[in-house]
């Protein structure tokens, strides 16, 4: 085996071709590591990639209720995860009503790259190097802050994929009817088939025809993503949530891919919450969907990721903003739902 294999295998010894030990480089460890981990996470990246619009992640804002956990239902019983992206900011820092007990809010990457970071430089001047230690410490420093992001990212992806495989198969045609009643929840008269359901108690009444646009603007939405229509995301969507449409549409360019939704069926489907606030009507729905999901490198026009014939299914929490009664509903966030 060669010296160069053997040191990527083990990094804690290096030998050299007439086995005679030499005494360790301690700046060629995190340099093979990093390397390591680099080929690691860019093998792993097509096949972990989530493309389809929202990336797999919860973005957005839900109003007052951006930072309580909305309620579950029979589509999403596990409930719904915390935001990854979103632009309200809270109030305070004490703890928020709906908040799990001892839950904190997250904190940005550079929040915590910037901790991290001083941390490293406290530790260096503890140690005698100065702050940072000068050029050579700062080297370090930033070699091992590199290490922990590759591994956050690696651990997160892979999780990402098995979210994603513990999903069960998408039923080959649509439910009987989308939106489905809670118990003891009042009733409403079906449209084409569908039917709804709301708590008794929802301050808002979310009438068939609601549902009907919910459903419509899944449908709208992804349609929009695949033809990179920044103009027809805006159509069904609030401002915040059509720059993380760019965003992530700018991410996959980068690598020169294109992300395409097909055929998009919603199978179920249910109410979450209702409330008015401020002048604006707020709905949290369920919502579990079928569809062809397929990433496209743009060079080659071949799939990189996903399948334009086999069907993908996906459960989320939609949010939905409106100018009070009679305004056109917009999606203002979309959130994953909690492993179960």
């Amino acid at each position: 085996m060669s010296t160069c294999a053997i040191e990527i295998l083990t990094g804690l010894s290096y030998i050299d071709v007439n086995d005679q030990p030499e005494t360790p480089d301690p700046m060629r460890r995190p340099a093979l590591f990093l390397t390591a981990m680099a080929a690691i996470a860019f093998a792993l990246a097509p096949m972990l990639a989530e493309a389809r619009p929202g990336g797999g992640g919860s973005s957005g804002s839900r109003g007052s209720r951006t930072y309580s956990v909305p309620a579950p239902t029979q589509t999403a019983p596990s409930g719904a995860q915390r935001f990854d992206r979103t632009g309200t900011q809270p109030a305070t820092t004490a703890s928020r009503p709906g908040m799990a007990p001892g839950a904190t809010p997250q904190r940005g990457f550079f929040g915590s790259f910037g901790g991290a970071l001083l941390a490293g430089g406290l530790i260096g001047a503890l140690l005698g190097y100065g702050l940072f230690g000068g050029g050579a410490g700062f080297g370090a420093i930033l070699g091992m802050l590199l290490q922990i992001a590759l591994i956050g990212v690696v651990v997160m992806l892979v999780m990402r994929l098995i979210r994603r495989r513990q999903q069960p198969a998408a039923a080959s045609g649509p439910q009987p009817y989308a939106f489905q009643a809670q118990p003891e929840a009042k009733q409403f008269g079906g449209v084409g088939g569908m039917k709804a359901a709301a708590p008794a108690d929802a301050p808002v009444a979310v009438t068939p025809a609601d549902y009907k646009a919910f459903e419509q603007t899944l449908v709208e939405m992804n349609a929009a993503w695949s033809r990179r229509d920044l103009q027809g995301l805006r159509a069904v969507a609030t401002p915040e949530m059509v720059s993380y449409f760019a965003q992530d549409m700018r991410d996959l360019e980068a690598r020169n891919w294109r992300n395409e939704t097909r055929d998009v069926r919603l199978e179920q489907g249910d109410l979450s919450e209702a409330w008015h606030e401020d002048g604006e009507d707020f709905a949290t729905v369920a919502m579990r969907f079928s569809l062809l999901d397929a990433t496209f490198d743009n060079a080659t026009n071949k799939v990189v990721e996903g399948s334009t014939t086999q069907r993908t299914e996906a459960t989320e929490l939609w949010t939905f903003v409106r100018k009070g009664p009679g305004g056109k509903w917009m999606l203002s966030a979309i959130q994953q739902t909690q492993p179960a």
